[in-house]
């Protein structure tokens, strides 16, 4: 530690500090542009000047070290002050050579009300300008759907250019020019490659890059802010909905260290339009083929007649990706009070199990703990489109320091450097025989083999789990204190539902199975949107858009998407988190659990709860690791092991395939969004046009 005097103040701050972070340790305000805690330094703006005594001039303090601080002529602290005349003039001149070219745009401006420029120019500013030249002149840039350019606001902090090069690993922002003639562009003006483009928007000091999808629609002192958990994907990251009325507005990311730090994917963010679109908002009924308008009780009396004579066994409960605990654990509980043992949470056939303890469906090392490893092996994943969060954070690690990557699976642009090991099971049979990269693993402290959702759902996924459990039991992956067995989950519902047991019972038949024709009589179809139901059975679809689960349904029950309700998720990590009602459903869509409550007194197995809080307690007394809001229930590493090593069987010849085709239409959510449409199209088309 190091000593300091900022402002009289005398602090401790390691050696390895800027000024301006041993200054803030101390108490004391630093105005800056283009300083950012996650990224590199520029030291463009010069807005964060400060005496230091012994220096000929004012000395930017974001790019001034403190170990480079000489101390005073006997042997005193290093001392520095933020307060004086001389920096209150020096502030004063950045300021006024900042607007001189920044326009007055501020009552048109999208970033009014949250403009950094604006707040200081208020502390820092002067009433007047010594500049009369006319203001520069830039054309605004396209550089995709999601983000607007003004660019006469830019001020060259280059806080874009270094998240995208740096943070999001996909370097499409760039500078031309210098000095006055200094532009930011994409060179060739086509839209940004990245999934995480859209977080520039929010590092953007002033109002030169806005979020495009909600140009000119509010200001953010009308929006109602409620903090939030995101289910677009399984990390889980935290967010806030900001919403108008009854319309969800934007979505923005709260900060969690843990898990997504301030940064969120693109359909995060902007699937907000998909909410509105498509909505179910009463309940319908099939007659004669067609869909009609119905009553609660119209719908709720046909399901009762359907269930009246049918043998339990006969009726089953399939779980969607976007569906909370509380919904999944009534449904579960009608299920049981049925007597029918057939109810999944895995509709895309996954052989991961409750069965084989916690630890066998979790990231373990937890999404931090990629940090701290030292060799990663990547198995059946493309961590870039099934959790762009988690592969952000990979990339993070990988230039900390060298970090060895293999991947056995999808040759794709991960963002960083991999070796390329192999497309399937041979090659990771290959691979378990010996060579450099397991030489690697075996050498490494924390080796972490990330295992892809999508081999699970394979036809031979028993087989491959159990090859990556003797790998991993060969290179040490599992040990007292580390656990580096991570599996990366890409539905948001799938580590709740585990949790709870929604997995068929003894003789019950599993998601693929109760879609058959012929396997069922009646099928709960709880917002499963992403498994094709044949012909046959009496759908009951509860959800909350027409997507491929409506369009089957017998019956719909409109039900509330997760910016409407109050629920409990689990993200991949085993990380128990609530998201909180930002506005009410549509029309006379509900809350899932209510509508199930309501749906078990017509059929005549009333569930024992009459509130969300009488469910919650119920659900927490039966798993108390629910109640744990923000803390993770670590599992079993050593007995995942040996389950998934008895799994046994032959793996086939078939390479592994990310089961996320498209990054941006995943759920009904995201498919409803034009916005998703529109990224998706410019995002597929490239891909398609250099395939052939």
């Amino acid at each position: 530690m190091t000593k300091i005097i900022v402002d009289d103040v005398e602090v401790d701050v390691p050696a390895d500090y800027t000024l301006l972070q041993a200054c803030e340790a101390a108490g004391a305000e630093i105005p800056r542009f283009c300083f950012h805690e996650r990224l590199s330094i520029a030291g463009n703006c010069r807005m964060c000047l400060v005496e230091l005594k012994g220096a000929p001039k004012p000395v930017a303090s974001c790019a001034w070290g403190v170990r480079d601080c000489r101390p005073g002529p006997n042997g005193e602290p290093p001392t520095v002050v933020t307060k004086s005349p001389m920096v209150k003039k020096a502030r004063e001149g950045v300021m006024e050579f900042l607007l001189i070219n920044h326009p007055l745009d501020c009552p048109i401006c999208d970033q009014g009300g949250e403009c950094d420029l604006q707040d200081q120019a208020m502390a820092y500013g002067v009433d007047s300008s010594r500049f009369h030249e006319n203001k520069r002149a830039v054309p605004d840039k396209y550089i995709g759907p999601l983000v607007k350019t003004s660019m006469n606001r830019c001020i060259h902090c280059t806080r874009c250019i270094r998240f995208v090069a740096e943070v999001a690993g996909v370097p499409d922002l760039g500078a031309t020019g210098r000095g006055e003639d200094m532009e930011i562009t994409t060179y060739l003006e086509r839209a940004m490659g990245s999934e995480l483009q859209a977080n520039v928007a929010d590092l953007c000091p002033v109002g030169a890059l806005t979020h495009k999808p909600q140009a000119f629609n509010g200001r953010p002192w009308e929006l109602i802010k409620t903090p939030s958990i995101d289910v677009m994907d399984a990390v889980g990251s935290n967010i806030r909905v900001d919403a108008r009325g009854r319309e969800v507005m934007r979505v923005l990311p709260r900060v969690h260290e843990d898990i997504n730090e301030e940064w969120i994917s693109d359909k995060t963010r902007q699937h907000v339009d998909g909410l509105k679109l498509q909505r179910l908002d009463r309940p319908f009924l099939r007659e004669n083929g067609r869909l009609r308008p119905a009553t609660w009780a119209e719908a709720f009396a046909a399901i009762a007649a359907k269930l009246k004579g049918a043998d339990p066994k006969r009726v089953g409960a399939i779980a969607g990706d976007l569906a909370a605990v509380e919904e999944m654990w009534a449904l579960r509980s009608l299920m049981t009070a049925l007597g029918s043992p057939n109810i999944d949470c895995r509709q895309d056939g996954s052989v991961l199990s409750p069965a084989h303890g916690r630890a066998s469906y979790l990231f373990n090392p937890t999404i931090a703990g990629i940090e701290e490893a030292d060799a990663v092996l990547i198995v059946g994943a493309n961590p870039r489109r099934e959790a762009a969060i988690v592969n952000a954070r990979l990339r993070k690690r990988w230039r900390i320091g060298p970090l060895p990557v293999g991947v056995v699976g999808e040759r794709v642009d991960l963002t960083y450097d991999y070796a390329y090991l192999g497309a399937g099971p041979e090659s990771l049979a290959q691979l378990a025989k010996g060579g450099e990269f397991l030489d690697l693993l075996k050498s490494a402290e924390r080796p972490l083999i990330l295992v892809g959702a999508g081999i699970a759902a394979r036809p031979d996924g028993a087989a491959v789990l159990a090859a990556v459990a003797s790998l991993a039991a060969a290179v040490g992956a599992v040990t007292e204190g580390w656990n580096g067995l991570a599996v990366l989950q890409n539905a948001a519902s799938r580590v709740g539902g585990l949790d709870i047991g929604f997995v068929p019972g003894e003789g019950g038949l599993a998601a693929p199975a109760m879609v058959e024709a012929g396997a069922l009589d009646v099928l709960f179809n709880l917002g499963a949107d992403e498994i094709a139901i044949s012909p046959g059975a009496f759908v009951i679809y509860q959800g909350t858009h027409g997507d491929d689960g409506a369009h089957r349904a017998d019956v719909i029950l409109p039900g509330a998407a997760y910016t409407e309700k109050s629920g409990t998720y689990v993200n991949t990590e085993g990380r128990v988190q609530q998201t909180n009602r930002a506005v009410f459903p549509p029309g006379e869509a509900r809350e899932d659990w209510a509508i199930l409550r309501a749906l078990s007194d017509v059929v005549g197995h009333r569930l024992p709860f009459d509130s969300l809080p009488a469910l919650r307690r119920e659900l927490h007394a039966a798993h108390p690791h629910l109640a744990a809001l923000d803390e993770i229930a670590a599992g079993d590493g050593r007995a995942t092991l040996d389950a998934w090593a008895a799994l046994g069987g032959s793996a086939s010849s078939a390479g592994f395939v990310s089961p996320v085709a498209d990054f941006y239409l995943t759920n009904p959510i995201a498919r409803a969004s034009r916005i998703m449409a529109e990224c998706s199209a410019l995002h597929v088309t490239p891909a398609l046009e250099a395939a052939e």
